[in-house]
């Protein structure tokens, strides 16, 4: 594989931003996600090669490694940060149509609920896993839920809650859904959901770390 790709691909999974970052501090000083996507498309590297072979692989051994518990959440936080960083050298070729994506992923936090670094993770992960994601954001109702499947007929939804009390949001959410647009994915989670609450309201996925997500994602391409 190309140097660049795989000096970028580190810097990714260890949160190595750009040059200015000091963390992890034995990269200080060096190239991060920032200037090394840069120079490899200034290199003439493909785009979808730059996704495909240092960002998707780079962010699943950091979903791999959250989900093992041999880091958490800050760690998870920097290597979000530098793939968004990378990402946006890129997201022009997505927006002409010359890189494709594997497809669309609707996500918000449910109404009443104002909790996001859950949501926020999951969305960095499966952005990184090569999905356009739209993010609704916190407290976000049924309605603007379906208004967006409707404009984005193909998309997967995930839901999040934090609290117990907006848990019961969540069921009507996916019961909204369901009854209007019964082919849709459902994927729910959350500190207080369960395995046995998504079967209970008709969701058709819950994972306990965003890596679960990205690998149901991967199963429905």
């Amino acid at each position: 594989m190309n140097e660049i790709l795989i000096k970028l691909m580190h810097c990714i999974e260890f949160g190595k931003i750009d040059k200015a970052c000091s963390y992890p501090p034995n990269m200080k000083d060096q190239d991060g996600a920032d200037e090394l996507t840069k120079k490899a498309l200034e290199r003439g590297i493909n785009p979808t090669e730059i996704l495909e072979n240092a960002m998707i692989p780079a962010m699943a051994a950091v979903g791999d490694k959250f989900t093992r518990k041999e880091i958490y959440v800050p760690q998870m936080l920097m290597s979000a940060k530098a793939m968004g960083k990378a990402m946006l050298h890129l997201k022009p070729f997505f927006q002409s149509g010359e890189t494709k994506r594997k497809g669309k992923f609707i996500i918000g936090t449910v109404s009443g609920d104002l909790h996001d670094i859950g949501k926020n993770l999951v969305a960095m992960m499966i952005e990184g896993g090569g999905w356009e994601v739209i993010d609704l954001g916190v407290d976000v109702g049924e309605d603007k839920f379906i208004q967006t499947l409707e404009k984005n007929p193909e998309a997967s939804i995930g839901l999040s809650a934090l609290l117990t009390t907006t848990m019961e949001n969540m069921r009507k959410i996916v019961f909204a859904i369901k009854q209007k647009h019964p082919g849709s994915k459902i994927l729910i989670g959350g500190a207080p959901v369960t395995q046995e609450y998504c079967e209970k309201i008709g969701a058709d996925f819950y994972s306990p770390d965003p890596q679960g997500a990205v690998n149901y994602l991967k199963k429905l391409t």
